[in-house]
């Protein structure tokens, strides 16, 4: 069972905290290896494709979200913790709205009876795109127990996987994977304190 969006009335400079809980019937080796691939299409991801270059995920590296077909980068950021198979943590900026101030995004797993207890946590200011995104933790906890437990998506991660290719062409010009080098220093952004 999901507990949706619990707020955390502490403010990070990242914006106001929001979490989403979930236990998966899995080894938490199964969950994390699940949750940090990098080399195929993640259905509660939004069907985006995490990309973290040669070096993979590790902390203080840049990271992002890209297109299946790799030619756009919907979300980049920089990896602020990676503490396997515990906590994950990054920033999250959305590539199509140029100035907004990121959000942080920490995944939290931990053994518990039945399986792994997976928390989502996700700050952002509120009016940004980003704290718009919050709404979808649901989304994104759910559709990851579906996938470690059964191989699938849930058909809401169907569905989103199915329209994100037929889309694409929609992508700004700004999103275009060349734009977002994961070698850049330019866009990681800091929040403002």
């Amino acid at each position: 069972m999901t507990q949706s969006g619990a707020s955390d009335p502490a403010i990070s400079p990242y914006g106001p905290r929001q979490y989403w809980r979930v236990t998966i019937n899995a080894p938490i080796e199964t969950v994390w290896n699940t949750l940090v691939k990098t080399d195929t299409v993640l259905p509660f991801f939004f069907g985006a494709i995490c990309d973290a270059g040669p070096g993979g995920l590790a902390e203080g590296r840049p990271m992002r979200m890209v297109s299946k077909d790799r030619r756009n980068a919907i979300v980049v950021g920089e990896v602020l913790e990676f503490t396997p198979p515990h906590r994950y943590v990054h920033t999250i900026y959305f590539t199509q709205i140029e100035g907004e101030q990121p959000g942080r995004t920490t995944y939290e797993l931990k053994e518990v009876p039945g399986g792994t207890e997976f928390t989502l946590i996700s700050e952002a200011l509120p009016g940004t795109k980003v704290g718009k995104m919050v709404a979808s933790g649901p989304f994104i906890v759910n559709n990851l127990k579906r996938v470690v437990e059964t191989g699938r998506p849930l058909f809401s991660g169907e569905m989103v996987m199915a329209l994100s290719s037929v889309m694409g062409f929609m992508t700004p010009r700004i999103s275009r994977i060349e734009n977002w080098p994961l070698n850049a220093d330019a866009w990681r952004l800091k929040p403002v304190a």
